[in-house]
């Protein structure tokens, strides 16, 4: 999950990551140093936080609520899949894409939009990272249950959007749906078979995360009287 805010004039705004353990706190350290070497403005701070776990997600949010006053911008990028089939798939591996996929996703939107109303915030974003799964069932046995999560999130953003409205309130909500994004997801995936996680990217030219990061500046770039309800996107290549 991505948090920014703004809160300095010597820094256009703040980026706070959750989610994963030290290794995901790594990375994020690294990609901050490179981008101060690039010159970008803002800070990239990381915060290690169990997503399936609300204690952690709303400890996250007290402590970005006292470093940095609030959030002005919650990007929810967190999501896994295991290869548990509806029919013959297990229940804790169904269980762990509800907590992370559909559940935190929910926790981080309700606290976002919170800290939003505490401030007065009236043009936040609420941006949910969801998949091409969440508008057509892969034809996949293990991808199913997936879907189905990925599903609820677009069914999530339409309802956050409506609830916005209800609430007289100018803050917009939007999906992204990518394709296949070469990251380390069909690695993590297909953890027990590398060589068919890394076949999936070897097939095509994927999207590259900086595609999506694209797609999140469109968005967050648009006029704001302009509701961007969904941004669906694939390789050229891919067939579903």
């Amino acid at each position: 999950m991505l948090i920014c805010s703004n809160d300095g004039a010597e820094c256009k705004g703040r980026l706070s990551t959750g989610g994963g353990g030290s290794a995901v706190k790594n990375s994020t350290l690294k990609l901050s140093a490179e981008c101060q070497s690039a010159g970008y403005s803002g800070t990239l701070i990381p915060y290690k936080c169990d997503l399936s776990n609300e204690e952690e997600i709303l400890s996250m949010f007290s402590a970005i609520k006292t470093l940095h006053k609030g959030v002005d911008v919650c990007i929810n990028n967190a999501g896994l899949a295991h290869n548990e089939p509806l029919l013959s798939g297990k229940t804790d591996g169904w269980r762990n894409m509800i907590d992370v996929n559909v559940l935190a996703l929910s926790i981080c939107t309700r606290e976002a939009y919170k800290s939003m109303k505490e401030r007065n915030v009236d043009d936040g974003h609420i941006i949910n990272i969801n998949s091409m799964g969440g508008h057509r069932v892969v034809p996949s046995a293990d991808e199913h249950f997936y879907c189905a999560t990925k599903y609820a999130v677009t069914a999530l953003t339409e309802g956050i959007r409506q609830e916005l409205r209800e609430a007289n309130t100018h803050i917009r909500a939007t999906c992204i749906s990518p394709g296949i994004v070469e990251t380390e997801f069909a690695f993590r995936h297909h953890n027990s078979d590398p060589e068919k996680a890394a076949a999936v990217y070897e097939s095509m030219k994927c999207l590259k995360a900086e595609d999506i990061a694209s797609a999140v500046t469109f968005v967050l770039s648009a006029p704001a009287h302009v509701q961007i309800g969904d941004v669906q996107m694939r390789p050229v290549e891919q067939v579903s």
